[in-house]
């Protein structure tokens, strides 16, 4: 990215996705990721910038969960896979937050949008410029850096607080895809950007 990258921290969100317990312990290795990802958020709070957490979750029973999605269904079915979303597991991993001024968005599907709030409260803060960062790459990412793309908002993506469980899919995104939609940094550029 080099020296150039610059926010309006009163238009920027900074999007902290799926970084629950269960699932940073399943995809990263936590010390690692949790202390960029920390950072990161740590750093756009000092700075005055919105920080939402995505987080999955379900009522009781799973109804949001359609049996013919492939993804939701299989967890649907699963009292295990259940249990994964509940509890201890299912929180922001309390590493990263929420702080009392964190907004905190559930959401039914792998993307950030169908379904929530997230819109809504993104126009009425006038946000314009999204930064994302979350597990999966090729999951909650992925999704939600199309759907924003498509949005017309302006997009960065940290690329080392995203992790997938197929590095070789995790390098591809980091390194073809994503860089037609967003600019891609790392925790280190994001934080002295907002320095």
């Amino acid at each position: 990215m080099g020296t150039g990258l610059s926010f309006d921290i009163a238009h920027t969100a900074l999007l902290a996705m799926d970084c629950q317990a269960g699932i940073v312990a399943m995809y990263t290795n936590p010390e690692e990721f949790l202390a960029r990802a920390a950072a990161a958020a740590g750093a756009a709070r000092k700075a005055g910038m919105v920080v939402i957490h995505v987080q999955v979750g379900f009522r009781p029973g799973f109804p949001e969960a359609s049996e013919r999605n492939k993804l939701f269904g299989a967890i649907k079915s699963s009292p295990q896979w259940q249990k994964f979303f509940q509890g201890d597991s299912g929180k922001i991993h309390p590493a990263l937050g929420p702080q009392p001024d964190d907004l905190v968005i559930t959401k039914h599907r792998v993307s950030a949008f169908p379904g929530t709030d997230l819109e809504m409260i993104l126009r009425a803060k006038e946000i314009d410029t999204l930064v994302l960062f979350g597990i999966a790459t090729s999951g909650v990412v992925l999704s939600t850096l199309l759907e924003a793309c498509d949005a017309d908002f302006r997009l960065a993506v940290i690329s080392d607080c995203c992790a997938d469980r197929d590095a070789e899919l995790h390098a591809a995104l980091v390194q073809k895809l994503f860089p037609s939609r967003a600019e891609v940094i790392t925790a280190e550029e994001f934080v002295k950007a907002l320095q």
